[in-house]
């Protein structure tokens, strides 16, 4: 099937960097995976099905030779915002919703990223940055959980789409009720760090538990969807810590729509399970797609065989350059319709129904949860 007339609605993102922060090979290679290895980075991304596969398709939109240097040659002639445009209407990606928890002095903010891109932007909250500026800037528990609440409490007010976890990276999924003084308690030693430092990395299970659950709370108020990184990521993201099977407890405390980020990848048949018996839990494809490659439609046939296929979104996870959105798009909608293509031949799926299943997944679930 040829989905690529089906609008995206990339529900998950992170904001792009300025174009002399993938100007060379080394700082263009390094974003081809999730290693902060300079060894994987020289030495085996090149090896990898989704650097030389992406290269060689970036080469012939661009219309160079396949190789780097030559694709960042062609790249450098182009007017980097020209670029960006090109790049995200080949992709058809029609709504962005960016996380901008994790940034840098080359990440472009909100108000550019709008201006930069031919897609509407909407910005999501996440929830361990704002808990660790509260940490600093507060002198006492008291003040900074008051102030963690009214803030995600006011988040569709500020115009929030959705609320994002990366509790999976600092104490792992299985999220627990934790009383008040405990959390008050472990406060304590990071507010001295923040003295310190100037500056604090929320690890602290207890406390980070207490406001996730906090947050859980204002979530349901506003009818807020809750994006909650699971399975892989980076080298400090613990897979044995980042199951979606732990978050059990979380979910059925839950009254709010809880979305499980990147297929929970490896555990994708977990994720799917969860997807399948709660209705407060929608499942993400990002990240899997399109690191997994060829291996995206086994993935695919998995979850959808288990899973409801209208609990199944489509998003790319993509950062910091518009060619990683439009492989992400690539990928995905090649895999989609290569496992919709089977399902029709086989009888499981009539060609109307399938073309309705893809339509929901690259964006008309998305479009309803987040209500843009």
């Amino acid at each position: 099937m040829d989905l690529t007339s089906i609008p995206i609605i990339d529900h998950h993102a992170h904001p792009l960097l300025k174009p002399e922060a993938t100007a060379d090979p080394v700082g263009f290679r390094q974003w081809f995976t999730e290693s902060t290895d300079p060894v994987i980075h020289t030495e085996h991304v090149p090896n990898s099905l989704f650097f030389r596969t992406g290269l060689r398709w970036l080469a012939e939109m661009i219309g160079c030779e396949p190789t780097l240097d030559d694709y960042l040659a062609a790249r450098a002639a182009q007017s980097y915002d020209v670029w960006c445009l090109w790049l995200f209407e080949a992709a058809n990606i029609s709504v962005l919703l960016c996380d901008y928890g994790y940034t840098g002095p080359l990440a472009y903010p909100h108000q550019a990223m709008k201006s930069l891109l031919p897609c509407h932007v909407e910005p999501i909250l996440r929830l361990e940055v704002l808990a660790q500026d509260l940490i600093v800037q507060h002198d006492t528990f008291a003040a900074m959980r008051d102030d963690f609440v009214a803030t995600v409490g006011r988040a569709r007010r500020d115009g929030y789409v959705a609320l994002k976890s990366i509790i999976a990276y600092r104490s792992g999924l299985a999220v627990e009720v934790v009383p008040e003084d405990q959390a008050a308690a472990a406060f304590i030693p990071l507010k001295k760090e923040a003295r310190r430092n100037g500056q604090v990395r929320l690890a602290s299970k207890p406390l980070g538990d207490y406001l996730l659950n906090l947050a859980v709370e204002q979530a349901a108020v506003q009818s807020l969807p809750l994006q909650i990184h699971t399975g892989f990521g980076d080298r400090d993201a613990d897979l044995r810590l980042a199951n979606p099977l732990h978050l059990r407890g979380l979910i059925e405390r839950a009254n709010c729509p809880l979305v499980l980020l990147h297929a929970g990848w490896p555990y994708c048949r977990e994720t799917a399970h969860l997807a399948a018996i709660y209705s407060n839990v929608w499942l993400d494809l990002s990240l899997a797609i399109p690191f997994a490659t060829t291996g995206i439609p086994t993935m695919l046939r998995d979850i959808m065989g288990m899973a409801p296929l209208s609990k199944l979104m489509f998003a790319t996870d993509a950062f910091t350059m518009p060619e990683i959105f439009w492989l992400a798009a690539r990928w995905g909608r090649w895999g989609l319709g290569r496992v919709l293509d089977e399902f029709i031949v086989d009888q499981f799926l009539t060609a109307d129904e399938a073309w309705s299943a893809a339509e929901a997944i690259l964006g008309g679930t998305a479009r309803r949860l987040y209500g843009v």
